[in-house]
C-alpha cells in the first residue's frame, strides 16, 4: 500500500498563487505524501500570472504539441515543469494562448468572471489527462482540488474508463469554499458531449451553476473531502447524502497524516 501513485490536481497552489486553504494544502499534502513512501505528480494550470522567469519554469516538449479539440476549435496543449527544491517535487503546467495567458486567474480587472471558464476547466481536465497517458504514468488515486478540477471525475468514469492507465484509478474530490456566482456558459454541456458521456451524466449542467459543477464531480468521484471548514451548505447536505466515502476537515496539523490514511480506505 504504501507505494501507490497519487496524481494530484488543483485549481492553485502556492507559492505559484498567492496563499489560501487550497493552494496549502496542494503545496505541503503532496509533499508529506511522497515523504511517506509514495509516489506522485502535480498539476495545475500556467496562468498568466505566474512568473517563468521567478518560477524557473521550463517546455516540456516530449509532453507537448498535442491539440485538443473544444467547441470545434483546435487548441495547442503546451506542458511545463518547475521544481519546488525545498520539497524535491516538481509540478507540471497545462498551459495554452487562447486559455491561459491573461494575467488574471478566474476574474478579470473589473472581478467579472471570465465567459470562457467552461473551456478552460475542459482543457484543463482533458490536458491533466492526456499528459498523464503521455508520461505513461497510471495513478491509484487521483486527488482534484477546485471546481476547475470538477470535469477529471466524468472523464475518468465514462471517456477514459478504458484506458489502461486508468482502469484502477480511484478519483478523490475535494470540496472548498470557492463558490461562484452566476454560472457557466449555457452550451457547457454540448461541449462535454465524447464518446462514452451521455446526455444523462451531464443533466446536472442544464443550469451550470458552481452547486450543479460540484455535484456532478461528487457523483462520479469515488471518496470526497472536505478541504474547507466552510462550504457551501447545499453541498454540506449533498455530500452528507452521497453515500460515499467522506473525510470531514482536517486543520493544518492533522490533514498531511489524515489525507494519507483515507487514500488507503478509497
Amino acid at each position: 500500500m504504501k507505494n501507490k501513485r497519487i496524481l494530484y490536481i488543483s485549481q492553485e497552489i502556492t507559492p505559484y498563487l498567492p496563499e489560501s486553504e487550497m493552494s496549502e494544502i496542494s503545496r505541503y499534502l503532496p509533499q508529506g505524501v511522497q515523504e511517506r513512501g509514495r509516489e506522485i505528480r502535480t498539476f495545475m494550470p500556467r496562468y498568466g500570472c505566474v512568473n517563468e522567469r521567478r518560477n524557473q519554469l521550463h517546455e516540456v516538449i516530449r509532453l507537448s504539441g498535442m491539440n485538443l479539440v473544444i467547441n470545434d476549435t483546435d487548441h495547442p496543449l503546451i506542458i511545463k515543469v518547475a521544481s519546488i527544491q525545498s520539497a524535491r517535487m516538481q509540478v507540471y503546467f497545462i498551459d495554452n494562448e487562447d486559455y491561459f495567458h491573461r494575467k488574471c486567474v478566474l476574474y478579470d480587472p473589473e472581478n467579472n468572471f471570465f465567459e470562457d471558464n467552461d473551456e478552460r476547466a475542459i482543457f484543463f481536465a482533458r490536458g491533466v489527462l492526456e499528459t498523464v497517458i503521455k508520461l505513461r504514468w497510471a495513478p491509484d488515486i487521483i486527488h482534484c482540488h477546485g471546481w476547475l478540477t470538477a470535469l477529471v471525475p466524468l472523464y475518468i468514469k465514462k471517456y477514459y474508463h478504458d484506458d489502461p492507465l486508468f482502469t484502477h484509478s480511484k478519483v478523490v474530490y475535494s470540496v472548498y469554499n470557492d463558490d461562484f456566482t452566476g454560472s457557466l456558459n449555457k452550451n457547457f454541456r454540448k461541449k462535454l458531449m465524447l464518446k462514452g458521456i451521455t446526455a444523462n451524466d451531464v443533466k446536472l449542467l442544464e443550469n451550470p451553476t458552481y452547486v450543479n459543477v460540484s455535484k456532478m464531480a461528487i457523483q462520479f468521484s469515488d471518496a470526497l473531502i472536505q478541504g474547507t471548514r466552510e462550504i457551501n451548505p447545499e453541498l454540506e447536505d449533498f455530500l452528507a447524502g452521497s453515500g460515499k466515502k467522506f473525510l470531514g476537515y482536517q486543520g493544518k496539523d492533522d490533514f498531511i497524516e489524515a489525507y494519507n490514511m483515507f487514500y488507503d480506505q478509497v
